[in-house]
């Protein structure tokens, strides 16, 4: 007798299902148990299905010891997979549903066999093996058995595994599926064939940093092997020796080396043990690599920006101190003109404050030490625009206000200096005219919050006379005004989109119409709407045409709205919107007509009939459900459809009206 012919703890076959017999001796009579290669008969099953038929059979035999019940059992414990759980499956067989799960292995295994092969197989196949893994899985951990787990789960795992390689080496281009590998295998802990996977996915894609920098950390973290991470990184600088995430990386790799090391020494010395001749180097245990690292980095990329990232990692270990003096001075000595140096100089202030004591414990001496510091900060900047006034550096100093205004404190006294203090900085640079467009916006806010809505509409105008193209200066100044309740809004308006460009002025019509339907006639709002048409851009008109068509519903009602369709029905361009607006007001009319849903769509169609398959679907089903429609009609328009339609669309539109025809949809 076989191996597994043989009874558990004294039973019988008899007490064995039929199926799981017959697949165990299957098994044990194959002389090879790697596998071969797929018979060529395509009415033999594959082999990976015996594979698959032989786990869940050394599974199912736990009913006998621990009586958990057949593969019936088993399936219906794991939440049930989708197949299992249809109706034909609700029985107690256990072959019944250990039948589908081999059905649907089969099916998947001949898809990948295939001389054409595609994709989305190996995906469905791989996340099939994978939710029957997780099921499985989860089965165990209810019922806390682990009987030929390493047998069963191993088998799946390696089935996996070759079901990635080989979509890894047909599709090497697509880098979500080489990560979709990494990540099974980080899950499942399988170490050595991921250090395989990453060596391939790096060989192939050796221009992505990003994989280089997930591969060394994974080699650091996980396997706790610096000098492999070392070796990774230097290899990824000779592809990339101008990667500044590169740098920042190995940078911060050798400090975590050297804390480690830090660490461990202090361990060993607490611990008084003997290290023989083993010693750690001091050069490595106060970060001399990364220095060395620093330096380089530092002659291949250039900007404050790359040592202020460098400088912001050492702050993050204790014993750095020496390379960060270090790098905070060729900071200063080399950008000295960078608005970045200034700014971090100034912030810089912030953290020097003084030492704490027992006098300062109340709230408002906090508060003073906290104005103390600002104070300080502030003394940087008005040095750094004196001697750097750009925009950038006034932008900087703004910004740095506006923070520390929006931070929240109970002190009175001190949100009363910072608004003074923000207020001030923003008539300066506006008075220097440096201040960023970007900025008014915040300004004139803080204007309007503060109650200064006469300095708020003198800034709105002198920044629109300043930046006079700037469509979005512009729509500033018109919503303060507006929200004042000034009597300027119109003039502005028409000064507006005198001085800006017909394209992209958009926005302004935008608002401008808006405005008038609440204060003008409705005489001049259609003036307007009209004479929008005819000046901005053919591209941006077909949104005025929407809310046009949109107004004139709201305002008139169905005859207005018609009125204005039928005059804008041979303006093109179009948007598919504007017809699907006048269909909707249509339907909403107690007397809808067919006749007039017809025309509608027609002209749809003409425009947009082959870019889009569902305004066909509408059509024919506005046919079928009218009262007045003519069923008839929906074979030709069935006809022109697939005349009209291209590509991907012609698939979508066949899909969606077989569900029509069988009323799921």
């Amino acid at each position: 007798m076989v191996e597994s012919d043989r009874p558990l703890n004294g039973e019988t076959e008899a007490d064995i299902p039929a199926w799981c017999l017959k697949a165990l001796r299957a098994w044990d009579q194959r002389e090879d148990r790697s596998p071969p290669s797929l018979p060529n008969s395509a009415s033999r099953e594959p082999l990976s299905s015996l594979f698959m038929l032989k786990d869940l059979a050394l599974f199912s035999l736990t009913k006998n010891r621990g009586d958990m019940g057949s593969i019936s059992t088993v399936t219906d414990s794991l939440g049930c997979l989708g197949e299992i759980s249809s109706p034909l499956c609700t029985s107690d067989s256990g072959s019944v549903k250990g039948r589908a799960v081999i059905k649907k292995a089969s099916a998947l295994e001949y898809k990948i066999q295939r001389r054409a092969l595609h994709k989305e197989d190996f995906i469905n196949y791989i996340q099939y093996e994978i939710n029957l893994l997780e099921l499985i899985k989860k089965r165990r951990s209810r019922i806390g058995y682990s009987f030929k787990k390493d047998e069963i789960e191993y088998s799946i795992v390696q089935r996996i595994q070759g079901l990635f390689r080989r979509a890894t080496e047909k599709w090497k281009d697509d880098v979500q599926l080489w990560l979709s590998h990494v990540a099974f295998c980080k899950k499942w802990n399988k170490k050595i064939q991921l250090s395989k996977v990453f060596s391939a996915m790096l060989a192939i894609h050796p221009n992505k940093p990003a994989l280089w920098i997930m591969a060394a950390k994974w080699e650091m973290e996980e396997r706790f092997s610096s000098e492999s991470a070392r070796h990774l990184f230097l290899r990824a600088l000779r592809f990339h020796p101008e990667s500044p995430k590169l740098y920042q990386e190995y940078f911060r790799m050798e400090l975590m080396h050297a804390e480690k090391q830090r660490k461990e020494k202090k361990e060993f010395e607490q611990a008084k043990m003997d290290l023989g001749e083993f010693s750690y180097s001091e050069e490595v245990l106060n970060g001399e690599m990364a220095r060395i690292i620093y330096r380089n980095a530092v002659e291949k990329i250039k900007g404050a920006e790359f040592y202020l990232s460098l400088l912001s990692i050492a702050k993050l270990f204790d014993f750095t101190q020496d390379l960060q003096k270090d790098i905070l001075e060729n900071l200063q000595a080399e950008h000295a003109d960078d608005p970045l140096t200034w700014d971090y100089m100034a912030r810089r202030e912030l953290e020097m404050g003084s030492l704490p004591s027992p006098e300062c414990s109340s709230k408002q001496m906090k508060a003073s030490e906290v104005a103390q510091k600002e104070e300080r900060c502030c003394a940087v900047f008005e040095e750094a625009v004196t001697a750097l006034p750009t925009e950038a550096m006034w932008k900087c100093y703004v910004t740095f206000c506006l923070e520390r205004l929006n931070r929240k404190t109970n002190s009175e006294e001190l949100r009363r200096k910072r608004l003074e203090r923000t207020l001030c900085v923003f008539s300066r640079a506006h008075e220097s005219t440096l201040l960023p467009e970007t900025l008014y916006k915040q300004w004139l806010h803080l204007l309007l919050e503060v109650g200064l809505s006469e300095k708020a509409t003198e800034v709105a105008a002198a920044a629109t006379k300043r930046f006079s193209q700037s469509v979005e200066m512009w729509h500033t100044r018109l919503q303060v005004l507006i929200k004042l309740n000034s009597s300027d809004v119109a003039q502005c308006f028409e000064e507006a989109v005198r001085q800006v460009k017909s394209k992209g002025c958009l926005p302004l019509w935008t608002l401008w119409v808006e405005w008038s339907e609440g204060e003008n006639s409705k005489e001049d709002t259609q003036a307007l709407y009209q004479r929008s048409l005819l000046v901005i851009d053919p591209a941006d008109s077909v949104t005025m045409k929407e809310k046009y068509l949109d107004w004139a519903y709201r305002d008139g009602g169905y005859k207005k709205a018609k009125k204005v369709f039928t005059s804008l029905h041979e303006s093109r361009p179009f948007s598919l919107e504007f017809f699907r607006k006048m269909i909707k007001i249509e339907k909403e009319q107690e007397s809808c007509k067919m006749l007039n849903l017809r025309e509608y769509y027609e002209r749809a169609l003409r425009e947009f009939g082959s870019t889009d398959s569902d305004i066909w679907l509408d059509y024919i089903k506005e046919e079928l459900s009218h009262p007045q429609g003519k069923p008839v009609n929906c074979g030709n328009i069935h006809w022109r459809a697939m005349k009209m339609l291209e590509g991907e669309l012609v698939e979508k539109f066949v899909s969606k009206y077989t569900l029509l025809q069988t009323g799921h949809l």
